[in-house]
């Protein structure tokens, strides 16, 4: 299933993958959807009884407030299992959004459970996912904490090349990313004015250059060594798990 690539991709760029296990992957059952921007992928207080995966697009996990105010808390891209833990947590704690129009499919957990049953191995690699994006939280933590604004947009940019590398969805270090200034402020946790500054400042430092919706990364090298960036919570090696 051509649809599922970026997900079998992302598997196998972390183990080895045997035919059969790819099979079992690409003949899940699920059924999927087209949304807009703005839509619910997942709502927050929901019980899923099934897991999205993104097939193409920008989603994003939300926690809005009381007084409406909004932190984005992770950005997910096609290959991802935005909400596998449900499978296990059950109540949903907040809510996964699509920042672009996108398409999704839903897998059942009745089959999901059929799926790790079968392959214990992909079951490791489906938790390995939910591993990952912890590890990704944590330097989002660490940026919003720690980091100085240019650095900590650096950070990301850094980070989205490479997961979108890893599925074919950048190359030459230029990335499609389609979101708006608000939507980059939610997930940064800047206002909208430091958002913008921010911006024209990390264009000034000549590693970056950014039109529209396209992201060109002039000199990684460099981006990395501004925002300290060190691409091991990624986890983008292929290892025995």
């Amino acid at each position: 299933m051509p649809k599922l690539q970026p997900l079998v991709r992302s598997l196998a760029l972390r183990d080895e993958l045997a035919s059969g296990e790819r099979a079992l992957v690409e003949g899940m059952t699920m059924r999927r959807r087209v949304l807009r921007k703005g839509e619910e992928l997942v709502a927050q207080n929901s019980q899923p009884s099934e897991s999205c995966i993104v097939l193409s697009g920008f989603t994003a996990r939300e926690v809005v407030l009381a007084d409406g105010k909004r932190q984005i808390t992770a950005l997910h891209i096609a290959g991802d299992f935005v909400d596998l833990h449900a499978f296990l947590l059950k109540l949903m704690d907040h809510s996964v959004v699509a920042l672009t129009d996108c398409e999704v499919a839903y897998v059942p957990h009745r089959e999901l459970l059929r799926v790790i049953e079968q392959s214990p191995h992909l079951g490791r690699l489906f938790w390995l996912s939910t591993v990952i994006d912890g590890a990704i939280q944590r330097a989002w933590i660490t940026s919003s904490g720690r980091r100085a604004a240019t650095a900590h947009l650096g950070h990301l940019i850094c980070e989205l090349y490479l997961r979108l590398h890893a599925v074919d969805l950048a190359r030459d270090g230029s990335f499609a990313f389609p979101v708006a200034q608000t939507e980059l402020a939610d997930a940064l946790g800047f206002s909208l004015v430091h958002v913008n500054r921010t911006l024209q400042e990390l264009r000034a430092t000549g590693f970056v250059r950014w039109k529209g919706s396209t992201v060109a990364i002039v000199d990684f090298d460099g981006l990395a060594a501004l925002s300290q960036f060190d691409p091991t919570y990624l986890n983008l090696v292929k290892l025995p798990r």
